[in-house]
Order: C-alpha cells, then sequence, then structure tokens
C-alpha cells in the first residue's frame, strides 16, 4: 500500500539539490535552456517556488512509501481558489513501472480533493512518454503543446 507523509528538512535537503539538477537536465534536453545557463536557472526558479523550502506557504511536499520505506516523493502546490498543481513526482529507478507512481497520483487527488481542489493540473516535458501515458490514464488532457525543429 502506498502512503504519503510529509517530507522532512533533512529529506527536503537532499531532495532540494537533486530536484535543481535534474530540472536542469530537463530543461536541456527540451532544448529550453542553455547548457552554460540551465543549472543557475534552475537554482533561481526552484529558490521563488520554494522561497522558505519544504516549509513553504500553500505547497506540500510529501515522501511517498511502501511499508514505511521511501520509494520516492510528491509535491502539490495550493495555487488558490480550487486549482492544485503536482510540480514533482519521483518515483526512485528500482520502483518504476510497478503502479505506484499511479497510486500516489491517485493518493495526491484524494488530499487535494480534501483541501478544496477541483482541478489538478501538472506539467511534464514532451520527451517523457511514460510520464505522459500515466496522467493520460488518470484523466488528464493536454490543454498546451509546444514543438520545437532543429534548422
Amino acid at each position: 500500500m502506498v502512503t504519503l507523509r510529509f517530507m522532512g528538512s533533512s529529506e527536503f535537503q537532499k531532495y532540494f539539490s537533486s530536484a535543481i539538477e535534474d530540472y536542469a537536465h530537463e530543461k536541456i534536453l527540451s532544448n529550453n535552456w542553455d547548457p552554460q545557463e540551465a543549472m543557475h536557472k534552475a537554482k533561481q526558479e526552484y529558490e521563488m517556488l520554494l522561497p522558505d523550502r519544504e516549509k513553504t506557504d500553500r505547497n506540500d511536499i510529501y515522501n511517498i512509501l511502501i511499508e514505511e520505506k521511501i520509494i520516492g516523493m510528491i509535491w502539490l502546490e495550493h495555487k488558490g481558489n480550487d486549482k492544485g498543481f503536482i510540480r514533482d513526482i519521483r518515483i526512485l529507478e528500482k520502483y518504476q513501472g510497478k503502479g505506484y507512481g499511479q497510486r500516489a497520483m491517485e493518493q495526491i487527488e484524494i488530499i487535494g480533493k480534501e483541501r478544496g481542489i477541483k482541478k489538478m493540473g501538472l506539467h511534464v516535458f514532451g520527451h517523457n512518454k511514460v510520464a505522459m501515458g500515466l496522467y493520460e490514464k488518470l484523466g488528464y488532457h493536454t490543454t498546451n503543446v509546444m514543438m520545437i525543429k532543429e534548422i
């Protein structure tokens, strides 16, 4: 059974560092950012989104657990009114493909409903076909598409 538990400070510090690196890498893969500037931009964006780190108002960052073992994390931002946004979800590689991400998404939707959220958004990079498939399976639909071509 998948459960969610608020992330503690020491866990958050590990997450924050790796999330910045991963986000910079994804932005480079997506041709959004220049490799020379990516780490700086990613750090700026994360510091803007989470100025008080894991205690930032209207942001809940959870560990994803199976029988008290941390297998990933999920970050829910309360956008105001009745809107929420899943800023990040990660499942450790050895636990991927086993349905844990889907169950964590279902859990975060329950939490969102309890907090008055009626619409949940998220972002997925175009090259992440596995995540896109999961989100579509869960009922999310595409609202915008940006495309690029090297010429």
